[in-house]
């Protein structure tokens, strides 16, 4: 039977204060007004430079996250041209093995109620046919995947043409290091804050976001200028 796994995120890097005040020391070189820093004179010339969107100014630090989320999801990650990326490979990765349990993982969706999923998933009575059958039929053909999959390593075919049967919910992990101006374009146009953007997409993101947000909040906290 195929696993079913949550999506999560880990932030790699520091950030915090040391990061605005590295953006401050670089940024006060375009203006010669090194002088002028102090403890926290980084707070107002940070919001200058956000308000300005001056933006090349913090593309000099870099933030690096670990997702684990679905192969779907990631096929969006890495169309942003200004990141660098590392992900598990299903070339390589053969999920026959003990160590992955010997069975594919999968994305539970559970999570992302309410939304387009609340068609996918049936309430906790159970009692919405509808809702029910649309799970069986997603479930069966996660599991049909799991089959297809084994038997074909098993009959001698290698992971990365065996991989052709895996499904795009297929759980996967992905490193992606940007820096902080791409960040912002990622949250604008992959987050809640875009209401077209993909559920289980804005599903991984909006936590991420929350992160920044939380420590740099200078320039997180409206991402309308990027």
């Amino acid at each position: 039977m195929v696993k079913l796994v949550e999506q999560k995120h880990e932030i790699l890097t520091p950030i915090g204060v040391e990061m605005l005040k590295m953006i401050e020391r670089i940024g006060r070189v375009c203006y010669k007004s090194e002088d002028k820093i102090t403890d926290d004179s980084y707070i107002q010339f940070v919001q200058m430079i956000v308000k300005r969107q001056h933006f090349s100014v913090i593309e000099h630090c870099s933030v690096t996250v670990w997702f684990q989320t679905e192969r779907g999801v990631t096929h969006e990650l890495v169309r942003h041209r200004l990141v660098s990326v590392s992900q598990e490979s299903t070339r390589y990765c053969n999920y026959s093995k003990g160590k992955f349990g010997g069975e594919i993982a999968v994305i539970d969706k559970k999570g992302y109620l309410p939304g387009e999923f609340s068609l996918l998933y049936p309430p906790s009575n159970e009692k919405d046919e509808p809702r029910s059958s649309n799970y069986t039929v997603w479930k069966m053909s996660m599991d049909d995947a799991e089959h297809a999959y084994q038997m074909l390593i098993g009959n001698g075919i290698s992971p990365q043409i065996a991989r052709g049967v895996l499904p795009n919910d297929l759980k996967t992990e992905i490193i992606v290091t940007a820096n902080l101006r791409e960040w912002g374009h990622i949250f604008k146009l992959r987050s809640s804050a875009n209401e077209g953007a993909h559920p289980c997409m804005k599903a991984l993101i909006d936590p991420v976001l929350a992160e920044f947000r939380a420590r740099l909040p200078i320039i997180f906290d409206d991402l309308s200028g990027f």
